[in-house]
């Protein structure tokens, strides 16, 4: 087998070259998975901290129903809803670009899962965190700001990263809706050129070193909001 790595130096036919594509579509697939990324924990970080408030059963429930109706239907059916059938049903969205819609569609998947770990890391506090709070005359509101969710949240780190990295790869379904990103043109580049060899090794040491960065930040951050003395089970910290 001969390897043609020089091929990437070659015009694609639009001014540019197959390593400029392939870095320009690498890009979209960070865009979408960052931003992606935002949607996800803001949203499922507040889905979460509903699905434990006490003395709220409406908004616990309305917790549950998200994590419920976007963990059970699949990703690439969610992409399609959001793409084919939202615009139509909400007409003021029809002027978006799919970059949005995709965005919404994996934020809001991956937000079921992120909530499921918030409530797991806020109801594995022990009670008095809470009473704590009130003790001090905070509201509930501020119990969970300045106690309950910091302290959480460093629990969930560890899960945390494992779906960071998950939505990362999961970016690669927006290939489906012709968003020009790794996946889509890993695709196209093999038909143009024949070489899916080259393509797809390239495209897939892009993943990799991309999911590496994200796991090294993750830790990152996890080294730094570290309280000394507590273990996280899973984390990478230790304790006395």
């Amino acid at each position: 087998m001969t390897w043609e790595w020089q091929f990437f130096l070659n015009d694609d036919g639009s001014g540019r070259t197959y390593l400029q594509w392939m870095i320009d579509a690498w890009g979209w697939t960070l865009a979408v998975a960052g931003a992606s990324w935002v949607v996800a924990v803001s949203v499922g970080a507040l889905m979460g901290t509903l699905r434990t408030l006490p003395n709220s059963p409406w908004l616990v429930r309305l917790g549950n129903a998200w994590v419920e109706l976007f963990r059970n239907i699949p990703l690439l059916v969610q992409i399609f809803l959001w793409y084919f059938v939202v615009p139509k049903v909400i007409p003021a969205m029809q002027g978006l670009p799919g970059y949005v819609l995709v965005v919404a569609a994996l934020g809001f998947f991956t937000s079921a899962r992120i909530a499921e770990q918030v409530r797991a890391g806020i109801q594995s506090l022990p009670k008095g965190q809470r009473y704590a709070g009130m003790a001090v005359g905070f509201t509930t509101a501020q119990t969970y700001r300045y106690v309950i969710l910091p302290m959480a949240f460093r629990i969930i780190l560890p899960p945390l990263t494992s779906e960071s990295m998950n939505l990362l790869k999961n970016s690669s379904v927006a290939f489906a809706v012709s968003i020009s990103e790794l996946t889509m043109f890993a695709m196209q580049a093999q038909e143009e050129t024949s070489r899916g060899v080259e393509v797809y090794l390239a495209v897939t040491a892009l993943y990799a070193v991309s999911a590496f960065a994200v796991n090294r930040i993750m830790a990152f951050v996890e080294r730094r909001v570290q309280i000394p003395g507590f273990i996280v089970a899973g984390g990478t910290g230790g304790g006395h």
